[in-house]
């Protein structure tokens, strides 16, 4: 399933309405911002980036989807792993993750037609491998946005649960193991990035707008400090 949310930038954080006339707060979206010496004029980025802020007055929308090759996929590896058949088991589980990545592929072609600005697409295989489109689906938990916890909004945003069968776990992992989730940005020059390390400056204001301890920040983003936490 995949939709489309009127949206606009505040900041790193990107505000969700519930409706168009942008009246009343949904939710919030929480972006980090690259933090590294690139030696150019390259601004670093920020998911934020890619949808128009508040002030502009520009009306615009965030995307969100989750597809999944199902609880039969999962099934299936099980049953051949009770036989002790780990080499086909091994094939399968990789079989299902590349159907539901198949599936993301061809969600977004929809979604990107849908949205409007897809119509007029005319992609080869080649060109979708090589992402030759305009758009991008970056998923939580990913370079990115590297904070698995945004998972959460997403599945509230898209109530993805009930229609898709997909779960989350305590980590934040989905379930089924084969399933892919992310956003949809459509803004032209929209690419994929790495966030890479992120500073105690900026931790401290991502705990303070997720409504989070520095603490329990630290712990969900360990792998990306620049620093080390206080114990």
């Amino acid at each position: 399933m995949y939709g489309f949310f009127p949206a606009n930038s505040d900041g790193d954080d990107i505000v969700v309405y519930t409706d168009e006339s942008r009246s009343t707060v949904r939710t919030v979206l929480h972006t980090l911002r690259q933090q590294i010496r690139k030696g150019n004029d390259s601004p670093n980025l920020a998911l934020a980036d890619y949808v128009a802020p508040v002030a502009s007055g520009q009306p615009d929308y965030v995307g969100g989807f989750a597809v999944t090759a199902g609880l039969g996929a999962d099934a299936l590896v099980r049953h051949f792993q009770g036989r002790g058949d780990d080499y086909t088991a091994i094939m399968a589980e990789a079989l299902a993750d590349r159907l539901a990545e198949a599936g993301a592929e061809y969600l977004h072609e929809q979604a990107r037609r849908a949205w409007g600005y897809g119509m007029d697409e005319a992609l080869t295989h080649e060109d979708l491998l090589r992402e030759r489109y305009r758009g991008i689906r970056p998923a939580p938990g990913y370079p990115a946005q590297p904070d698995h916890r945004e998972k959460a909004t997403l599945f509230r945003l898209l109530d993805a649960e009930t229609a898709t069968g997909i779960t989350l776990t305590e980590s934040y992992a989905m379930w089924p193991a084969a399933s892919v989730s992310g956003f949809y940005f459509a803004h032209p020059e929209a690419r994929y990035f790495a966030v890479v390390y992120l500073g105690q400056d900026q931790i401290e204001d991502y705990a303070r707008r997720t409504g989070d301890s520095v603490a329990e920040t630290e712990r969900w983003l360990a792998p990306y400090l620049a620093y080390e936490p206080s114990t």
